[in-house]
């Protein structure tokens, strides 16, 4: 059996689960869809194959929370990945933290919302410690609105939306992508632990007061 066939097999299971199950099902199939790291699972693909069968909200609403939820499997492997890096690095996080603070749930719930490989900021994340439930309010709005536009298009066979999330059995694709994705990924890791934060944030934090003052200085 050829990888091809069995991941064509894996497809008609998942579909065949989510519809004897149901929103539980569609749940389910998010869920391990999106806990999946490293293996491409075809969670979209099944939503976008059986949406015409059920209530678009309803789907956006149970796959959307499934896969927002599944999504924080990369934030614990961060999250554990932190308990091994030195002193120096912690404190690299933090003020990494700082800087991303300002941005993070926008830069989240874009993640969240189009096909860009989540893992490569969640992970990031968990090794920040950023805080959970900031990061998982804009993840479940980002998924739910993905998973709405994925069950709308499919009921008015809106093309379109297959070539922009990847709808589409070409397990190959899907291969190279996360192939792709894993790549990506330790350059990310690589340069956060490459770039002295610390020294970035302090840099920011100096100019900030600098400008400050002379703020108060043109009041005067």
């Amino acid at each position: 059996m050829s990888i091809a066939d069995l991941f064509q097999q894996l497809e008609q299971w998942l579909k065949s689960f989510a519809v004897q199950y149901g929103y539980l099902g569609i749940f389910l199939v998010s869920l391990f869809g999106s806990m999946s790291i490293f293996f491409p699972i075809p969670y979209t693909v099944v939503i976008f194959s059986i949406a015409p069968f059920f209530d678009p909200i309803l789907i956006a609403l149970a796959s959307g929370a499934g896969s927002a939820i599944g999504e924080f499997s990369g934030y614990l492997l961060g999250l554990g990945g932190r308990k091994i890096i030195s002193e120096k690095r912690k404190r690299q996080m933090e003020s990494l933290l700082k800087i991303f603070g300002k941005y993070g749930p926008v830069a989240i719930f874009l993640f969240a919302l189009t096909p860009l490989p989540d893992d490569l900021l969640f992970i990031p994340l968990g090794m920040m410690h950023y805080n959970l439930l900031k990061a998982f309010i804009p993840a479940i709005i980002g998924k739910i609105s993905m998973s709405l536009i994925i069950a709308y298009s499919s009921r008015y066979a809106i093309t379109i939306i297959t070539k922009i999330f990847g709808i589409e059995s070409d397990w190959i694709r899907a291969l190279i992508s996360t192939a792709l994705a894993i790549i990506l990924l330790i350059i990310v890791l690589a340069i956060m632990f490459k770039i002295d934060w610390e020294k970035i944030a302090k840099n920011i934090e100096s100019k900030k007061v600098q400008k400050k003052c002379n703020n108060s200085r043109k009041l005067y």
